[in-house]
């Protein structure tokens, strides 16, 4: 009886191992469906773009080597010419007012900017000194100017008629910085003399006479031929300072 069931058995395993597996049931793919896109909230900014790609950096060829690099000088900037003058003008006498065609510049040393090129009055003065007028020929660009105003500066002249005792003789008077001299055609009359060595100069404006007295002693004593005491008058004033100043030490001018 044990071995008819242990043949059932066998004949069991054997039918199974025989039997074939159910094949699965093939179902059709689904199509593919595009994923939705995400949607940002609106609270969040928007995505900066993205940054495009550094090119590739080159490489430096190598220089060879030339010696230390020349260093060009910096240009010079292009220098425009002056159009008016400019002028630098001063005086042995500190303080001296100066004017150029009678408009005031200043004191000594003055400085006369933009002044129109050509031909110009300057007059320098100062107390107790003889004013200087002169013309200056102006171009444009700088010029330095000195005038001195302690240098004496005289030249005068002028006919006169001198009184002898008995009679009288015609000549003409002149005077310099470097003196006195009556010119003569009667030449025992004609002296010249240092202006600081005249023991007299005087002139007597009533009678209309100019006396001079040499270091020698001999007088003289001088009329206008027209009788103009005026024209003595002037004459001696003008010597007459320029004696004072040559005593004190001013030089002549010149020198």
């Amino acid at each position: 009886m044990v071995a008819a069931s242990l043949a059932g058995a066998a004949v069991a395993i054997i039918m199974l191992m025989d039997t074939p597996e159910p094949e699965a049931p093939t179902t059709a793919a689904a199509p593919a469906t595009a994923a939705a896109p995400i949607e940002r909230p609106a609270s969040l900014p928007p995505e900066p773009p993205a940054a495009a790609p550094e090119p590739p950096r080159r490489r430096a060829a190598a220089t060879p080597a030339l010696g230390p690099p020349v260093v060009e000088p910096p240009s010079e900037a292009t220098e425009v010419a002056p159009t008016s003058g400019l002028l630098r003008i001063d005086s042995d006498v500190p303080g001296a007012q100066v004017f150029i065609d009678r408009q005031f510049v200043g004191a000594a040393p003055a400085v006369a900017e933009n002044v129109a090129p050509g031909t110009h009055q300057l007059n320098v003065s100062a107390p107790g000194f003889d004013s200087v007028a002169t013309s200056i020929d102006v171009v444009p660009g700088e010029r330095e100017i000195v005038i001195k105003l302690r240098e004496v500066r005289l030249d005068v002249s002028m006919d006169v008629i001198h009184k002898h005792g008995i009679g009288s003789c015609r000549g003409r008077l002149a005077a310099t910085p470097e003196g006195i001299r009556y010119e003569t055609s009667n030449s025992g009359d004609a002296f010249t003399s240092s202006l600081v060595d005249l023991e007299t100069f005087q002139v007597d404006y009533l009678e209309k006479n100019l006396r001079v007295k040499l270091p020698n002693g001999r007088q003289f004593n001088f009329t206008d031929p027209g009788g103009n005491a005026d024209r003595l008058f002037v004459f001696h004033r003008d010597v007459d300072k320029a004696r004072e100043r040559l005593k004190r030490g001013d030089p002549p001018a010149g020198r």
